[in-house]
């Protein structure tokens, strides 16, 4: 089955096409700085043909529409080069938090949340609209972020309000970046040649939005991210966990709606916030070299809090075998995983400096041999795990699954 997986950012798409036969990407295409004069488009193909281009994409719908014809271009026209749509979808309330064909049900319920989600569920919901009219007929499956944590106890993901919020509004700990913590919590094991059965593993996916998950026999049993993504470490531009009572106080003196409130803590907190420069941590890191002192201090609060998560993790855990570091930063940042392994020596946290600067495009152990906890670096496949998992529900619908291979002429 030929896999299509879209990847959606506020002015950004990227696409994955795969091949689930194999596992192997057929096409990669993306569209940056969407709305601009200027947008930057890029196709490839799997045998490493590409093309690049500059021009004005208007919206969404153009890029997606961009995309589609390249892909197009593969068979006699998009229909034809894919068979299922994957998307990696991330808040569908109490109702939705595993992977589900997409029903007009779970676009009301992606919409009931949009308030909690604002910078993702929109363009969801949006692109799944575009996608339909684009491939109509094509099966879609929604990958909810929040699917791998459904394993978290109760106890874990509660808070200390009245129990009805829960059971009346969803109020609890969800949890997101679920398909690169799955993908990480079944590398590392593989990798180090452990089973997973009793495998104790803190994941920690770092990148412009990051998150932690405590990882006991490969399943989630906590993760920073709380009821929405504006929760847990602080993220790039918004502002991790707060104290409820700040928004109160902020509006009373300031005299903000409450919409007013959330776009700040949305967009303009988290690293930048606190830097007053950028949420980019490659840009922080420059600053901070330069003697920028509040970039340098954006970068200490940020490794301050992933240090604190990890400790409590292993407290969770009753001990650690692992820590993987995912993600953009996780993967490419040899400054942020010393700063973070530094100082949690008593869990048996070492690293071997120079296989954790050593430049890499693969997979990696980086901590020092015979220490008991491995530091392992994973180029996480949030896409791959989207697209498995689109498979699996699909093969559970065989009307559905038989509709997606007779696309392409088989029986």
């Amino acid at each position: 089955m030929r896999v299509l997986v879209p990847n959606l950012g506020s002015t950004s798409l990227k696409v994955q096409l795969l091949d689930m036969a194999d596992e192997t990407v057929i096409a990669r295409g993306r569209v940056e700085s969407i709305a601009s004069e200027r947008s930057r488009m890029s196709f490839s193909r799997g045998n490493g043909e590409a093309t690049e281009d500059v021009a004005a994409v208007a919206d969404h719908r153009s890029a997606v529409e961009w995309l589609l014809s390249r892909l197009g271009e593969l068979e006699h026209g998009p229909e034809d080069a894919i068979e299922a749509v994957g998307l990696k979808t991330v808040h569908g309330g109490p109702g939705f938090t595993d992977s589900h064909v997409v029903t007009d049900e779970v676009l009301e319920a992606m919409q009931d949340f949009v308030t909690v989600a604002p910078a993702h569920n929109a363009i969801y919901v949006e692109a799944i609209e575009i996608l339909r009219d684009a491939l109509p007929g094509t099966p879609m499956v929604a990958v909810f972020e929040t699917g791998f944590h459904r394993t978290i106890p109760e106890q874990a993901h509660l808070y200390g309000v009245p129990y009805e919020w829960s059971e009346a509004y969803g109020v609890r700990r969800y949890g997101f970046h679920g398909s690169s913590h799955r993908f990480v919590s079944q590398r590392v094991p593989e990798l180090l040649g452990r089973s997973p059965r009793g495998f104790r593993l803190v994941s920690c996916h770092l990148g412009g939005s990051s998150s932690l998950c405590a990882v006991r026999d490969g399943e989630s049993v906590d993760t920073s991210f709380g009821f929405s993504p504006q929760s847990g470490v602080e993220q790039g531009t918004r502002c991790g966990d707060l104290d409820p009572f700040v928004v109160f106080h902020l509006m009373e003196r300031t005299g903000k709606t409450a919409d007013e409130v959330a776009q700040l803590l949305c967009s303009q907190s988290g690293l930048l916030g606190i830097s007053g420069l950028t949420g980019d941590l490659r840009e922080l890191e420059e600053a901070a070299a330069a003697g920028h002192a509040r970039a340098a201090l954006a970068i200490d609060v940020y490794v301050h809090g992933i240090r604190k998560q990890i400790g409590a993790f292993a407290a969770v855990l009753g001990g650690l075998d692992a820590l993987a570091f995912a993600g953009g930063i996780g993967e490419n940042s040899w400054r942020i995983r010393e700063h973070v392994c530094d100082g949690l020596g008593f869990l048996g946290v070492e690293l071997d400096l120079a296989r954790n600067r050593r430049p890499g495009s693969g997979d990696a152990v980086v901590s020092t041999p015979g220490r008991p906890v491995a530091v392992v670096v994973v180029r996480t496949n949030e896409e791959l795990v989207v697209a498995r998992e689109t498979v699996r529900v699909l093969a559970g619908d065989r009307r559905l699954l038989t509709r997606a291979s007779l696309k392409e002429g088989s029986t």
